[in-house]
């Protein structure tokens, strides 16, 4: 399975955070957590959004945005930055295996620092003007399934099964 790496900058919300870590449940991606956050891991709010998926998590943690930065230092070619500021379409992406989708504070986004010395790997979801962003969960999963969907969702579940009911195939 190809590696794909989510990493949240300093999370303020932790109901998105357990959103987005299920999503990355589901989907087999890592979650990079970059302090300072807003809550602790053990936060009564960010385990019911995560409902009982954290056992399925590769969760890890990083003190600063500098020091994710500088461990992954040789990596990052391999880094798309989201953010409303950015000129290029989330689409217009090829994300490789290994690569790393980060994401910003709710409030606040990426550091503006970060984004310009990386202006090719700054990526946009389009929406109409005058509004601020997207929910950062609804963000991680367009990001995440537009990454799997480039890999033809590798060791993924692509149909299901009525409970009840058995579908008639034509």
């Amino acid at each position: 399975m190809p590696i794909l790496n989510i990493v949240l900058v300093e999370p303020r919300i932790p109901q998105n955070v357990g959103n987005i870590a299920r999503t990355c449940a589901a989907t087999g991606a890592r979650l990079h957590l970059v302090e300072p956050m807003a809550f602790t891991i053990d936060d009564a709010k960010l385990r019911r959004a995560g409902l009982d998926y954290w056992q399925y998590l590769d969760v890890t943690t990083y003190r600063s945005l500098a020091d994710f930065m500088e461990q992954h230092r040789g990596e990052q070619d391999k880094m798309f930055y989201f953010t409303t500021k950015a000129q290029h379409v989330y689409t217009e992406a090829v994300y490789p295996d290994g690569c790393w989708l980060l994401f910003g504070r709710e409030d606040a986004g990426l550091p503006e620092e970060l984004l310009v010395q990386h202006p090719a790997q700054c990526l946009r979801f389009p929406m109409r003007q005058g509004l601020r962003s997207l929910n950062l969960s609804n963000s991680v999963a367009i990001g995440v399934y537009e990454a799997l969907r480039q890999w033809d969702f590798p060791l993924l579940q692509n149909a299901g099964q009525l409970h009840r009911l058995q579908w008639e195939l034509k």
